[in-house]
């Protein structure tokens, strides 16, 4: 395992468009999530254990934080996230003040069960007749809130489904006698800032693929799985068969290529077939099949974020730069 690389984006990024999603409804669903957040004593945040920051909606951090409330933050699909990332993670969120992280599996009863318990330590002044726990559910879409909340109900109340913001509705409903339950619609926030959290995210299926081009998004995804997981891409798709060097030099898009050639995905013509690739690595990775897989850590966040700052200084002193010489020229006098 390699999590301290971070790669850049494949070489036609450039042409790529950034990944936004921000479906209608979500403008409403914060807002409502704004008012409903008053009468709640603990926010139950589920974010993706594979990319546990870039399924972090900063709007959710700012609601809670207004509203001064603890937060018990699940990193869901831990099965299927490496297991030092996430150990990682837990330790950098519980380092934060009103946060305690638990990494688990909302499709496993046992994991669930230590729910109630773990945010009832957050807030030990609602005991006793009439002060029932008040937890509101909350994260961005396809992180598995519908699934939590079936599972601590024991029945099902909340749509599931394998596509984003499929929850629309708040609802309110009681756990037992002493647990009120307030499960809202999945909320994106209006502009994602970095663009590799928006490829990362639509990897992992929370962004609906009417907003992205699953050949980019696998490009992407491709690159950063042949940074830190080489060797299980190589056994998973026999790229083992390359020369080192050759597997040292090949990029995301080119992992895509070479997927649809070992898997004999052609088009009419003879023509490899990028899209039944790109979506067969797409799938492999949100199913597990290549492991245990997390796309981001501490440590290569950090160093994204110190890159993305890097870049953007360089862009406002070249534009700086730009500007002054244009003036200069403006300024001088015409030799006619």
């Amino acid at each position: 395992m390699r999590l301290g690389r971070i790669p850049a984006l494949c070489k036609d990024a450039g042409r790529a468009m950034p990944i936004q999603w921000f479906p209608g409804h979500m403008a409403a669903a914060r807002k409502k999530a704004g008012e409903t957040l008053a009468a709640a004593d603990v926010v139950v945040e589920v974010v993706d254990a594979r990319i546990p920051e870039a399924s972090t909606n900063p709007m959710i951090h700012q609601l809670r934080r207004h509203r001064q409330r603890p937060c018990l933050k699940i990193l869901n699909k831990s099965d299927l996230a490496d297991p030092d990332a996430t150990a990682a993670w837990l330790a950098h969120y519980s380092a934060q003040p009103d946060v305690h992280a638990v990494a688990l599996s909302c499709k496993k009863p046992a994991d669930v069960a230590r729910v109630r318990g773990l945010a009832a330590k957050l807030a030990p002044y609602r005991t006793g007749p009439g002060k029932p726990l008040r937890l509101i559910i909350m994260g961005i879409p396809n992180v598995g809130k519908s699934t939590l909340m079936n599972a601590l109900l024991k029945r099902r109340v909340a749509k599931v489904g394998d596509e984003p913001a499929v929850t629309k509705t708040q609802q309110r409903l009681d756990l037992d006698d002493d647990t009120v339950l307030i499960d809202t619609p999945g909320m994106m926030w209006p502009k994602i800032q970095y663009d590799l959290d928006g490829y990362m995210l639509a990897a992992s299926h929370a962004i609906g693929r009417n907003a992205v081009i699953d050949e980019e998004v696998a490009a992407q995804l491709g690159a950063l799985l042949l940074a830190r997981y080489p060797q299980r891409v190589a056994e998973r798709y026999r790229l083992d068969k390359l020369s080192p060097d050759a597997l040292a030099t090949l990029d995301g898009e080119g992992l895509v290529e070479a997927v649809a050639r070992r898997r004999g995905f052609v088009v009419r013509g003879g023509g490899i077939d990028l899209e039944k690739a790109a979506l067969t690595l797409l799938q492999d990775y949100r199913d597990g099949a290549l492991g245990r897989i997390s796309l981001e850590t501490p440590e290569t966040r950090a160093a994204m974020i110190a890159r993305a700052a890097e870049e953007k200084a360089a862009r406002e002193a070249a534009a700086a730069e730009g500007a002054a010489a244009l003036a200069a020229g403006l300024a001088s006098p015409d030799p006619d």
